[in-house]
């Protein structure tokens, strides 16, 4: 039976909310929210890759790559999982075919396959990309300090804490971020990637943050709160993704210098002629 390969460019703008968290931990800078320069909140694309990936985890599809406390077959590191699935090991384009057919990450974002001395490594390029997210404006972060009520480790004396028993977090007071992204069809050729596959990006992204709740970003703390979703009308696009992204714009509503939530932003989608726009309410 022939796949249902995906025949539509897709584009994608996402907007998240964040009040209270920390969205994506810099650990080059203990572990503080991520910002640039001008204090514009950041979320890289390994970090939504992988919330992605989790929430097609979730859906029960099969993923390569998977977080150590998710895994679901065994297997504690990338090259057994690949070796246990490659039925020619030295065949690339054997085994590029069936990690294509097996795991919906590798269909979609693409996979370095670097396995251990003795097979060959081979590279996947994934139809699905997305930019890092940024924050519509400067974000404020907030820093407090934190204390343990028992110490984990042994102290100096009877009398005194352990060093460990204190320590620091960090959240963004709040943030409105923009995540983009695209669907190349080009790609999806090559990896098999289907319009249901397409769908299923759709679905996780739109409920990027369910069961992704932690100590630095608590349950309700970041919601996808509107998706944008641009399907064209043939397989390079009637629109560059540029001018697609351009179409969709944030930005704060007259009087309002501090924002507190989505409440203080006004979101616009202009039209361009032609190009199908699906608008989907983020469900967290």
């Amino acid at each position: 039976m022939t796949k249902n390969i995906l025949k539509n460019k897709i584009d994608f703008v996402a907007f998240i909310s964040v009040r209270g968290a920390n969205p994506n931990g810099d650990p080059n800078n203990e572990n503080l929210p991520r910002t640039d320069d001008e204090m514009y909140g950041e979320m890289s694309s390994g970090c939504i890759h992988r919330k992605i990936r989790n929430r097609m985890q979730d859906m029960g599809h099969k993923i390569y790559v998977q977080s150590e406390e998710r895994t679901d077959d065994g297997y504690v590191c990338l090259s057994d999982r690949a070796k246990a699935l490659f039925s020619e090991p030295n065949n690339i384009d054997k085994c590029r075919e069936e990690a294509c057919e097996k795991w919906l990450d590798v269909r979609a974002f693409g996979q370095v396959f670097a396995l251990p001395k003795g097979n060959v490594s081979f590279g996947v390029r994934g139809p699905v990309t997305t930019h890092e997210a940024y924050s519509i404006d400067p974000v404020v972060i907030d820093t407090y300090g934190i204390t343990k009520s028992v110490n984990a480790l042994p102290p100096k004396n009877e009398t005194s804490m352990s060093s460990d028993r204190m320590g620091s977090k960090s959240c963004v007071k709040y943030g409105l971020y923009v995540l983009k992204g695209a669907i190349n069809v080009q790609m999806a050729r090559k990896t098999g990637f289907t319009e249901d596959d397409a769908e299923i990006v759709k679905k996780a992204l739109a409920t990027l943050f369910v069961n992704d709740a932690s100590a630095a970003r608590p349950e309700g703390s970041m919601e996808v709160v509107k998706l944008y979703w641009f399907k064209h009308n043939n397989e390079t696009g009637q629109y560059s993704s540029a001018q697609v992204h351009r179409s969709v714009t944030a930005h704060l509503k007259d009087g309002c210098i501090n924002p507190k939530s989505i409440d203080d932003y006004e979101i616009v989608c202009n039209e361009l002629p032609g190009l199908a726009c699906e608008d989907v309410e983020g469900t967290c």
